[in-house]
């Protein structure tokens, strides 16, 4: 480095303006600063193309899920049965208005496995399933009185039984109720929508020597991603088991006991009228009646979760890319201090966007391999393209060892930001902490009011 002229010739203003800029530590300290936020917008880009990958795939999804059977809920059986009353217009007129009495039954038991099944849209991959659900129960011969509707109104003879099952293109087999040990056919829809909108019926007239009723059917059904429960019951009890190993229970209830291994999972739930905001008879659709202000119809089932999905960890790596490039420009910064070496803006911007590139990377790697393997392979290719190309900025072997292992370092704890979902906070926290004791200590004795070698300035 050549020191300005110190002879008795006067400084230009110029020099002494190209002296301040080329040795002004704030000066450098701004520049990186704009650099940094130049590089928030490649980053927001990526982070644009990684949801944009993402919504591609669920319209994967989507399709297949639709040509499959969607999200299914079960709610039911119900036993409705219709009544007329007679009413007058304003011209006195009598006319005829039918109705459902609608009554829960006061056991339900579920029992079904869960069979993942995989289908493959591209480069992606849809998980769905198949289930095969024994429903059994019972109704105690429903009460009119208690509803305020004369025992004559109701037309017995044609009471039937409805499932309510929310995708009707996830049926595989015919559907038949056995009642009372007498089987009967369901049909496709239901008479009456006040509680279910879709599903199955059958006709079971109840004669004046019923007093209960016993229900059994089996189901054969396809379906994506969900399966969920009404708790219609007084007692409702579901049992499921499944060879997938990533549940997500999910609605209001929790199962009271639960398996999850390896090799798949095995949940019961048991729920309560009480548990439940609705009466276990009703007009109409009498539980929109019981349920207020924003509430829904309580659900409750599993979801079956991807083991890894690529694009959430992709999405969460790609939040930490603007620190990742903070820190890059800081270890650059600390070089370019200790060993008295400028380093042009320039020269920062495109190790930053090599940093971003990386990203790109593991976007497009990950959805071919694991989440781990791209991870390893995008830091890697990174982790060389950065280090051949400061070899030459620093034309220092030592000094480039040292900066590749810093990197090295940085893309060890990031990964591992990733991996300890629960504790991420804490051990960022502490892995800061420490980078900027490093960087206090390694600081220590540094002027910074002259940080860089000394240029004579004589005026």
């Amino acid at each position: 480095m050549e020191p300005l002229s110190t002879t008795d010739q006067p400084v230009s203003l110029f020099d002494r303006i190209n002296h301040w800029i080329r040795t002004s530590t704030m000066l450098k300290i701004a520049v990186i600063g704009v650099l940094i936020l130049v590089l928030l917008i490649p980053t927001e880009m990526l982070q644009a193309l990684i949801r944009e990958r993402e919504s591609t795939r669920n319209e994967a999804l989507a399709e297949v899920s639709a040509k499959w059977g969607g999200e299914q809920v079960l709610g039911g059986p119900v036993l409705s049965v219709p009544y007329e009353e007679i009413t007058k217009d304003d011209k006195g007129n009598e006319q005829r208005q039918t109705f459902f009495a609608h009554f829960l039954p006061d056991d339900l038991h579920i029992n079904g496995k869960v069979q993942p099944e995989q289908r493959n849209r591209g480069i992606f991959v849809v998980m769905l399933y198949n289930t095969r659900l024994t429903i059994r129960g019972r109704f105690h011969k429903p009460s009119a009185a208690s509803l305020g509707i004369s025992p004559a109104a109701l037309q017995w003879d044609k009471a039937f039984l409805s499932l309510g099952i929310s995708d009707m293109k996830g049926i595989k087999d015919a559907i038949t109720f056995r009642v009372n040990s007498q089987p009967i056919s369901a049909e496709s829809g239901i008479p009456s929508n006040d509680l279910l909108p879709s599903g199955v019926s059958a006709s079971v007239p109840i004669n004046a020597a019923t007093e209960t009723l016993q229900f059994e059917s089996v189901i054969n059904l396809n379906g994506s991603t969900q399966l969920s429960f009404l708790p219609f019951g007084k007692e409702t009890r579901v049992t499921l088991q499944s060879p997938w190993s990533t549940p997500s229970f999910t609605g209001s209830f929790l199962p009271d006991q639960r398996s999850i291994h390896d090799k798949g999972f095995q949940a019961s739930w048991k729920v309560l009228q009480f548990n439940r905001n609705f009466p276990q008879q009703g007009i109409g659709n009498f539980l929109a009646k019981s349920i207020t202000g924003n509430e829904e119809i309580p659900s409750f089932g599993v979801k079956l979760l991807l083991p890894v999905d690529e694009y959430q960890k992709t999405m969460r790596s790609a939040k930490y890319g603007i620190l990742f490039v903070i820190l890059t420009f800081v270890s650059f910064f600390f070089v370019e201090i200790l060993d008295r070496r400028r380093i042009h803006p320039i020269q920062y911007l495109l190790v930053g966007f090599a940093v971003c590139l990386f990203y790109l990377l593991l976007l497009s790697i990950s959805e071919h391999l694991s989440f781990d393997g791209a991870y390893l392979i995008g830091s890697a290719i990174i982790l060389a393209l950065i280090t051949f190309y400061v070899r030459y900025v620093f034309q220092n072997l030592r000094l480039t060892a040292l900066f590749s292992v810093i990197l090295a370092l940085l893309y060890g704890f990031f990964y591992s930001l990733l991996q300890l979902e629960d504790y991420s906070l804490l051990l960022g926290s502490f892995g800061l902490l420490l980078i900027l004791g490093v960087i206090m200590y390694l600081t220590r004795n540094v002027n910074w009011y002259k940080v860089y070698e000394a240029e004579g300035l004589t005026p």
